[in-house]
């Protein structure tokens, strides 16, 4: 799936420690661009690695551990796998249920034209066993789109810290920053460019209602039928992998469930855009 990016490098952004020579790397992952800067050279060999066992561990249009999971119902579980659906679990268990992989079978069932009952049925996350394997319960399958970059973005700036570079920035969409600050400005798809921020040694990521369209509405849907409150939602904290999944799920919340759910995982910032383009900046 490609998504439309709202988090956007400022031009003119500048590495600390200038005087570093910089190097920047581009490929493609999860069928999106990937940029990486960094004071150094790239441990790109490294890092193609990685990409390639990511996408074999959550591709939804490949083989992958993920697609037998779906088609199975039952996998052993690689650590990678069971290290996302941890992340996973957390915040839906923060946000009450508002993010949940285990819509899978309503988007398939949107998109391509299926049983949308028997879909909405399927749905439960709570559901999902995790033990000496991992289990889906009866007509369940998962998605980790909006999970899987973030741990992706996560998972190269380790790689990037341990070859001991200085100050880098990962952008898949989400951004992953090593040092800084790098100046980052935020986009709604209709007011366009409305903030700018600077981000040092976290992360950001940015979900919009408004990135794909299906036939029953947007991509990003609610598990217990809600629908998305904001048009875009920025989130930054500690990690990539924990902000992607946040800033899917408070498209669908409310502002005041919003507020307790982010102090609960622990993020830094919330930046919630409504559809007539207002900008609110929650304090944690």
């Amino acid at each position: 799936m490609k998504r439309r990016r709202f988090l956007q490098i400022v031009a003119g952004a500048v590495l600390a420690g200038g005087a570093a020579q910089a190097s920047t790397w581009q490929g493609r992952a999860f069928g999106a661009d990937l940029q990486i800067t960094a004071s150094g050279d790239l441990p790109l060999e490294a890092i193609k690695a990685e990409i390639a066992a990511i996408e074999a561990t959550f591709s939804l249009y490949a083989e992958s551990e993920l697609t037998r999971l779906n088609a199975r119902g039952v996998v052993p579980g690689s650590a990678r796998l069971r290290e996302v659906l941890a992340v996973a679990r957390r915040v839906h268990d923060r946000t009450r249920g508002a993010f949940d992989p285990t819509v899978q079978p309503l988007w398939r069932a949107l998109a391509e034209g299926g049983n949308e009952r028997m879909a909405r049925a399927a749905i439960g996350f709570h559901r999902v066993r995790v033990g000496h394997e991992i289990r889906l319960a009866r007509g369940q399958a998962l998605t980790l789109n909006g999970i899987a970059q973030g741990h992706a973005a996560d998972a190269i700036a380790r790689l990037c810290e341990d070859a001991g570079l200085g100050p880098c920035l990962i952008d898949m969409g989400e951004l992953r920053a090593l040092g800084g600050p790098f100046r980052i400005g935020l986009e709604d798809p209709t007011a366009g460019q409305i903030a700018q921020r600077s981000l040092s040694s976290g992360a950001v990521a940015t979900s919009s209602p408004g990135a794909i369209w299906l036939a029953g509405g947007s991509h990003i849907l609610g598990p217990h039928g809600q629908v998305p409150r904001w048009s875009t939602v920025s989130v930054e904290g500690a990690t990539a992998t924990l902000c992607d999944a946040a800033s899917t799920a408070f498209v669908l919340m409310e502002r005041h469930d919003i507020l307790p759910a982010a102090r609960r995982l622990g993020l830094r910032t919330v930046m919630l855009v409504d559809f007539d383009g207002n900008l609110e900046r929650l304090t944690l």
